[in-house]
């Protein structure tokens, strides 16, 4: 009588070294990023505890992926920014030369997204060029072809009084789908300060390979 032992251990074997390769390939891949900072007159942006993780997309077309993003990002205003209040133009008041384009100062944080697109030599802000897509409330799928760049907006803070804001970010997921090519993405922290002295800081963090 056959013994049907040792094949059912081969048997077990083989299944679990099958589903070994099969979640080594699929794997997520963890990737940590550098702090960032600047610091200008009256400002300064710090954005610590950066990472992502990179997964594939459930579509398994070969042409997405996922991106689970964290960060905590703080702004320190020294100059009380002034209230909220309507648009006025770029002259804020007769015989004043204050700058508005909301009414009050605002620290914004986003990502550029680009699909075969070199963002590390992309440092001009947010050009007529790159299409805007809405701030996020939970995940996003995000349609990016070859040579496009989109600009994510996760939140813009009002800045009414001098202190610390914060931004926290935590595994927020962004899938990308279209994009057969490598794929990038860069942080980009503004604080802009209207009134009087009208500044306007720009923090770029790292920019790093979603696959």
């Amino acid at each position: 009588m056959r013994d049907y032992r040792n094949v059912a251990v081969a048997a077990a074997v083989t299944a679990a070294v099958g589903l070994l390769s099969m979640g080594t390939a699929h794997a997520d891949a963890f990737v940590p990023l550098p702090d960032g900072h600047i610091t200008e007159p009256g400002v300064s942006i710090d954005s610590v505890g950066n990472s992502v993780v990179i997964s594939p997309s459930l579509a398994a077309n070969g042409a997405g992926r996922v991106a689970w993003l964290s960060s905590h990002i703080t702004s320190n205003v020294d100059t009380p920014p002034g209230k909220v209040g309507p648009w006025n133009g770029p002259a804020n008041g007769a015989g004043t030369n204050d700058s508005s384009t909301h009414g009050a100062s605002t620290m914004s944080v986003g990502y550029l997204v680009g699909c075969q697109v070199a963002l590390g030599s992309l440092s001009a802000g947010i050009s007529a060029g790159i299409s805007s897509s809405p701030s996020l409330s939970g995940s996003l799928s995000l349609p990016l072809g070859p040579g496009e760049v989109k600009w994510v907006n996760f939140d813009q803070k009002d800045m009414v009084e001098s202190g610390a804001y914060h931004f926290d970010l935590q595994d927020q997921q962004i899938e990308i789908q279209g994009c057969a090519g490598y794929a990038q993405a860069r942080q980009v922290v503004t604080v802009e300060i209207v009134g009087p002295d009208y500044s306007k800081t720009t923090l770029y963090g790292q920019p790093f390979s979603i696959g």
